[in-house]
């Protein structure tokens, strides 16, 4: 047997040994858990957008429109840290994106950045809303930018947050976050035998997979990390996941038309962002040279990892 081969099956046992090994009771877990009550902070509602796309919702406060566009491979649960003193002075609109969360899933669908930034724009033409604030982490972050060029007229400011514009292979930008995730999603990259890898994802390999996008937690707050995991049985969901990733050129291309946003932006980054300096610098120059706000001891995952400094730059700016 030669030494490609051996290395294939030597990292097919050990992929499946880490999941299996990690959480020992991955099957028992109750996958029909009801959702817990995000009624606290604010109404839940479903609306269909472009195509057949059904997209979930939170809806609070009241006052000019702010949409928050979650990361990859979370949801609007994300932003429950912040929606509350966002919704002081803004009527928050916190969406699931296409094929994450409650949203509908396509198993036919591509989920390329223009497919989400479609559903997107939707959104804001059927409910007709103006003058909006768009605010954004991660691919949530490149869709802010991307949809503001594309709607002009509707965007009044933009907060990009740690864009996920970068990538230069499979999912490179989680997997710098640590070994583990590296290791996973290149697993998950190959044809038939990733996807087998991908249904055995349970809670602690998720979590120690988006521990790397975090500088003062070594995980997700165990409430959300719960939330993420269920939704992540629904049928269907392992399909977006890795075709989210399997379309990582979409993303990088999206800058070509970051010099169409005509709203101000402000760009943020934290100081232990999976992005380098010269991508950063990059994304900035091709907004017209916006300033960068960086974030101290605040990972990837900033909403999460510190946010009252999101809160502060989202009101301010």
């Amino acid at each position: 047997m030669n030494t490609n081969i051996k290395l294939y099956f030597k990292n097919l046992f050990l992929a499946v040994f880490a999941v299996l090994s990690i959480n020992k009771t991955a099957y028992a877990e109750n996958i029909d858990e009801t959702k817990y009550d995000l009624s606290a902070f604010g109404q839940v509602l479903e609306i269909q957008v472009d195509g057949n796309i059904t997209l979930r919702y939170l809806k609070s406060g009241q006052g000019e429109p702010l949409i928050l566009l979650h990361t990859i491979r979370t949801q609007l649960d994300y932003f429950q840290y912040v929606i509350p003193a966002l919704a002081k002075n803004h009527t928050v609109y916190a969406l699931d994106l296409p094929g994450h969360g409650y949203s509908s899933i396509d198993t036919k669908a591509s989920y390329d950045e223009p497919y989400f930034r479609k559903a997107v724009v939707s959104f804001i033409e059927k409910q007709n809303l103006k003058r909006v604030t768009l605010v954004g982490e991660s691919i949530g972050g490149v869709l802010a930018l991307s949809v503001a060029a594309t709607l002009p007229e509707r965007i009044s400011k933009v907060v990009s947050s740690n864009p996920y514009d970068y990538d230069t292979c499979y999912a490179d930008g989680v997997r710098r976050g640590n070994f583990f995730a590296n290791f996973m999603l290149a697993n998950y990259s190959v044809p038939v035998y990733g996807a087998m890898i991908a249904k055995l994802e349970n809670r602690l390999f998720l979590g120690m997979a988006l521990s790397g996008g975090f500088a003062n937690k070594s995980a997700m707050p165990d409430d959300l990390l719960t939330e993420l995991n269920t939704a992540g049985y629904r049928d269907g969901y392992r399909y977006v996941e890795r075709n989210v990733f399997k379309n990582w050129e979409s993303w990088e291309k999206a800058h070509n038309i970051y010099s169409d946003v005509k709203a101000p932006v402000t760009l943020v980054y934290s100081d232990h962002d999976w992005s380098t300096l010269q991508e950063r610098e990059r994304t900035a120059k091709e907004l017209g040279d916006v300033n960068i706000i960086t974030i101290e001891n605040t990972g990837h995952f900033g909403f999460v990892d510190n946010p009252q400094k999101l809160i502060d730059i989202v009101l301010q700016h």
